[in-house]
């Protein structure tokens, strides 16, 4: 079974990184392409939502699998 404090951990760890990079990638694009450095912050929040959650996941089902 996951033990919950593991996925909380993993899932706070990717949805940081996740989070920080998409904004980061977000403000270039704006920047360079429109050149308005804004934030996208609603399509950072999800991505960071979505990866936050698959990621850890995906890494649970690969440590079932090994053992």
């Amino acid at each position: 079974m996951m033990n919950t404090q593991k996925f909380v951990q993993d899932f706070a760890q990717t949805f940081l990184l996740v989070l920080a990079v998409s904004a980061l990638v977000s403000y270039l694009y704006s920047l360079l392409v429109h050149g308005a450095g804004l934030v996208d912050w609603e399509s950072s929040f999800r991505f960071a939502l979505i990866f936050g959650i698959v990621f850890p996941a995906m890494k649970e089902i690969e440590r079932r699998k090994k053992s």
